[in-house]
């Protein structure tokens, strides 16, 4: 017998076993929050959705786009779109609008779902439907189905896209990653399996649901019925304030949410009062592995568990699981944190090796089916039937570390950025005559971004103008936070920049070159 995986699977068992549990509370306080939900309500709230497009005239296949910080219709959206046959395109919405609308229309998305707080700054993004998630003009699009009511039929396809995720990378244009039913339903499997995800979890959304289908846990944590807590800014009080209140047991996140956490710690504890979750919770990492003293202050001054994974858009995501095992129990808390610090080693189902240039290859179920749109890109990704990660690494028996990026992308707090990109836009300001970008160490986001630049001659600009350039054209998180000029760059006989002799300097001392 063969059943076809697809990601509707987790949500009708949900709705079969848990139905009366509580699934999701929404952020209280904004514009169409939809409070506390059972599996029940989200189940007719995603038919619902599903009837909704069937009536728009939304076709099996078409492209359905969502801007949108994490919220309780983004959860529905997981469902409503893809475990009907459509195909969600979950957006950045840290991104500038002509950005956003390069996805829109890349991906061609008929419909385009936006959250309230975005509609003014995303005004001039359009689709053919164009929709306000405000609780008002998404009445309904997010109502309950009518009991007995079915949306069109569609026929399971486990090899059909699921979702297109759009990723930064060696281009300035992101490319959309297609990630088909099949990968994402063993990537959530793989996930909660390494994770060991339960109906006794509270999960807290401080990893966005954009990126990456929230790592699979909208899918993971919803098979086995545990519940869904949504905050949409990173707080480190806010955090440790769910954590009490809803009896959070579970994060995921960048190095940047551990910062903000283990500060708002430090704060609580100067003044009395305690740090809630010891011995309760664990929190899953990726982007860039802090530092193995920032792991060892997780583990305990907060008497969390630390989990580290690594991986990427293209493998939807989860390619290692760096989880203390057993046989580690007797180690002194540095030895610990220094091999937690590693990326791990291959999830269940996963094959890795490095080639002879010391490049990450992997091979998996759920590595993607190629990008959309740009058949020589993914010719170029899947090479001899293996996953070419752009990432430099080396092997410690089973455990993997990442210590160098082939391609020019800097990860900075769980953010890819393309320094391609950002040299794009310093080479439009006039007093720059050459500039190469690349990630530098930083304690907060893992690495940061840095320009290297020589001036044309008589030129001078500084700095602080350079950085203020770019803000003014690119989203935020993409530009440098340092500005360096030099009198010339570095070049081999034929001209090319050498970045791995750039951030040689930088990364001295340390036995990776990335954050």
């Amino acid at each position: 017998m063969r059943v076809p995986l697809t990601v509707g699977d987790f949500l009708e068992r949900a709705e079969t076993v848990y139905a009366e549990n509580p699934a999701v509370v929404d952020e209280p306080g904004v514009p169409g929050s939809l409070g506390r939900l059972t599996y029940r309500e989200v189940a007719a709230r995603a038919r619902g959705m599903a009837l909704a497009l069937d009536a728009m005239g939304v076709p099996a296949g078409a492209r359905v786009a969502i801007v949108s910080p994490n919220a309780s219709r983004f959860l529905i959206a997981f469902y409503g779109v893809s475990a009907y046959g459509r195909v969600l395109v979950p957006v950045n919405y840290r991104l500038r609008a002509e950005e956003v609308s390069y996805i829109v229309e890349h991906s061609g998305a008929t419909v385009l779902l936006v959250d309230p707080e975005l509609d003014a700054a995303l005004s001039e993004v359009t689709a053919k439907e164009r929709i306000v998630m405000n609780g008002v003009d998404d009445a309904a699009l997010f109502a309950e189905a009518p009991p007995g009511a079915e949306p069109r039929a569609w026929t399971p396809d486990e090899d059909a896209v699921c979702t297109v995720n759009y990723t930064s990378g060696t281009t300035a244009r992101p490319k959309g990653v297609r990630l088909t039913h099949r990968g994402c339903w063993l990537n959530a499997v793989s996930f909660g399996w390494h994770t060991t995800i339960t109906d006794r979890d509270v999960l807290l959304h401080t990893l966005p649901m954009f990126h990456v289908n929230g790592w699979g846990t909208p899918y993971a944590l919803t098979a086995m019925g545990g519940t869904h807590i949504v905050i949409r800014k990173i707080d480190g009080e806010d955090i440790l304030r769910r954590v009490e209140t809803e009896g959070v047991t579970l994060l995921c996140g960048a190095p940047a949410v551990v910062a903000a956490i283990l500060d708002a710690a430090t704060a609580r504890t100067e003044t009395g009062r305690p740090v809630p979750g010891r011995g309760r919770v664990r929190i899953v990492v990726a982007g860039a592995p802090p530092p193995s003293a920032v792991i060892a202050r997780v583990e305990e001054q907060l008497g969390w568990e630390f989990i580290q994974i690594y991986g990427l858009t293209e493998a939807s995501p989860l390619l290692t699981v760096n989880r203390a095992r057993s046989d580690w129990d007797g180690l002194a808390a540095g030895e610990r944190a220094r091999l937690l610090s590693q990326a791990g080693a291959p999830a269940v189902g996963v094959r890795l090796r490095t080639d002879a240039g010391g490049e990450v290859l992997a091979r998996s179920n759920h590595v993607f089916d190629g990008y959309w749109q740009q058949p020589r890109e993914t010719a170029e990704a899947l090479a001899d039937g293996w996953f070419r990660t752009g990432d430099g690494g080396r092997f410690d028996g089973p455990l993997l570390s990442i210590i160098d990026r082939k391609k020019d992308v800097i990860i900075t707090g769980g953010e890819n950025v393309s320094s391609i990109e950002v040299e794009d836009c310093l080479y439009r300001h006039p007093d720059v005559a050459e500039a190469a970008v690349i990630g530098v160490p930083d304690d907060k986001w893992g690495e940061t971004v840095k320009a290297l630049v020589v001036l044309r001659p008589g030129s001078s600009a500084g700095p602080a103008e350079l950085i203020e350039f770019c803000r003014a054209s690119m989203t935020h998180y993409k530009c440098p936070t340092s500005v360096e000029i030099r009198s010339e760059l570095e070049r081999t006989a034929t001209g090319k920049l050498q970045k791995f002799k750039l951030r040689a300097p930088y990364w001295q001392g340390r036995d990776r070159e990335v954050g």
